[in-house]
């Protein structure tokens, strides 16, 4: 008998480094991507030797192979949206900026990731420059906590609001800015989406105890899943807050460092109910 016909899932292309403990990175991209209905694709930007506690070192992948990694899985399959993440060099970012250029209709989401969450070091301020100058610009969204946001916005004091940060970003061409305030010492999380009218939306959320490992990655990749599935830019946004909200509330402790989220909380409580009956 023939293969019944089966409708495949949007498929995500995730650009990110390597991460042993899939808590972020390749590994927490492709684990959101699946529970949110996509297909993900992989292009590895950097290999890294880290546990929950923090990043020992990383070695960037050679920038021909990144940019071969990318060609070969373009030219073979359709890719309904782009992520990125950790880009591991400048040599890395102006060959992803090149392939990318040649597909300006599909969705691009820009996690700007230039440090860990204990602060080890990914990126340089020529990194942070190329990214400014090539990625941005072809950004759909840019999805920035507020001290990536005064990076990439040049804001070295610290004296801007948030808003003037945003608004450099989108006049260098990103369509949104998702400003994300896990970093801000508020009682509750405050995310809030920019565009060129102003603010689109602003949403709270309960702060939670404890830290993340991979909060970035998961809320970047769900916004990708969520473009990929034709969602507008704002239910997109809100649901992958919410996804990602829900991943963190039930996350967990592995390691002597951060908690990891739990990407397919869904499934385990289905398999809960499951067990009551």
């Amino acid at each position: 008998m023939p293969a019944p016909s089966v409708t495949p899932p949007p498929t995500v292309l995730t650009f990110a480094a390597s991460d042993p403990t899939s808590g972020a990175g390749l590994q927490a991209d492709i684990l959101a991507l699946a529970s949110m209905g996509c297909h993900p694709l992989s292009v590895v930007t950097a290999i890294t030797v880290q546990d929950t506690a923090g990043v020992e070192s990383f070695l960037a992948i050679d920038p021909d192979w990144v940019a071969d990694q990318a060609r070969c899985i373009l030219e073979d399959m359709p890719v309904a949206a782009f992520k990125m993440g950790m880009l591991g060099s400048t040599e890395i970012v102006t060959v992803i900026a090149e392939v990318v250029s040649d597909y300006p209709d599909i969705p691009l989401v820009l996690d700007p990731v230039f440090a860990s969450g204990r602060g080890d070091e990914f990126a340089g301020e020529d990194m942070i420059i190329a990214t400014r100058e090539l990625l941005v610009p072809q950004s759909t969204i840019v999805t920035p906590n507020i001290l990536e946001l005064r990076r990439l916005a040049e804001d070295d004091e610290g004296d801007a609001d948030l808003a003037e940060c945003a608004q450099h970003l989108l006049d260098s061409g990103c369509e949104y800015v998702l400003v994300t305030g896990t970093h801000d010492s508020t009682p509750e999380v405050v995310n809030t989406l920019y565009h060129r009218g102003g603010v689109l939306r602003s949403d709270t959320w309960q702060r939670l105890p404890g830290s993340f490992h991979g909060s970035g990655c998961t809320l970047a990749s769900a916004l990708a899943a969520n473009l990929a599935r034709g969602l507008e830019i704002g239910d997109a946004v809100y649901e992958a807050q919410d996804y990602t909200w829900q991943s963190l509330a039930q996350g967990y402790r592995l390691g002597m460092g951060q908690h990891i989220p739990d990407r397919l909380f869904w499934a385990r409580d289905a398999a809960g109910e499951g067990d009551d009956k």
